[in-house]
């Protein structure tokens, strides 16, 4: 029986950077995580220990900074496209690049109801993500984002689910809503004014959960899903991560007191993880 190298890939993790962009009247500051890897002709690297098809993973950080100089101008979609671009082109033993960006969320400050030209808030924990897939044949990319809190403390309830012996969570009709929020969507082209499209999925996102009146976490997910799907043809399929984030009615009728959902504990660990990809059939 024969031993022979499989899928493999290589490349350059966590490249932070942060860049001003400098209009006329006021500053940009941008932040992002890049994460660049290679699949391609490596084998010899593997099995001989030869390294002349290898770009150093050091060289492929160097060339985000400096590519970042001229073409991280607009959305982290776009300037993915150009580094995948650029590292497929310039290295025929590569056959597929994937570059993943997460951006960090920063707002300019505003006072008397103007924006400061060169001072920003952060701490959000919200980011922003996207996937770009390059090889000969084509681009696919993919957008979304991490860490997104919601919560809603009506139009949620959990009722009618299996019991045991083991069962003591009581049935409600009326109980907080909280996640932190994962989304990621493909896209049926790469021609797409980005930012404009992101900005609405995101609100389409937050419309739907606010207004849905929600039996479960998971018939949310699907219903967000559902109108991101209706209302935005260039989206081909979307994959939500929604975990629990409980806050639970704290017991006071030991203190004599009714709790008319008023007071909870809200509890980090362990925690519900709810999971699903909605797609066009």
């Amino acid at each position: 029986m024969g031993i022979k190298l499989g899928i493999n890939a290589y490349g350059k993790n966590a490249v932070n950077l942060s860049k001003i962009i400098r209009h006329a009247d006021h500053h940009e500051f941008r932040q992002i995580s890049v994460s660049v890897a290679l699949e391609g002709d490596f084998d010899t690297a593997h099995t001989l220990g030869d390294n002349s098809k290898i770009l150093p993973t050091d060289t492929q950080k160097n060339t985000v900074y400096a590519l970042a100089k001229e073409h991280f101008t607009s959305t982290i979609e776009a300037f993915g496209i150009h580094l995948a671009e650029f590292f497929l082109s310039r290295n025929p033993q590569v056959s597929k690049v994937r570059i993943e960006i997460i951006e960090h969320s920063w707002q300019r400050m505003a006072f008397d109801g103007a924006a400061h030209t060169h001072s920003f808030t952060g701490g959000s924990t919200e980011k922003r993500r996207a996937l770009i897939t390059h090889t000969a044949e084509g681009t696919q990319v993919s957008s979304g984002l991490l860490d997104l809190l919601l919560l809603k403390t009506t139009d949620s309830a959990f009722e009618s689910y299996i019991k045991d012996e083991y069962t003591v969570l009581k049935e409600t009709t009326d109980r907080i809503l909280a996640t932190k929020c994962e989304a990621t969507w493909q896209y049926t082209t790469v021609d797409l004014d980005f930012e404009a499209t992101y900005q609405s999925i995101r609100t389409t996102l937050l419309r739907t959960f606010a207004g849905h009146k929600s039996l479960s976490v998971q018939q949310t997910l699907y219903a967000i899903g559902e109108q991101i799907l209706l209302q935005h043809d260039a989206v081909k399929e979307i994959s939500l991560v929604m975990p629990n984030k409980h806050h639970i009615p704290f017991n006071l009728e030991q203190f004599g007191m009714e709790n008319s959902n008023e007071i909870f504990v809200a509890t980090d660990e362990p925690f519900g993880y709810i999971t699903g990809t909605v797609v066009r059939e």
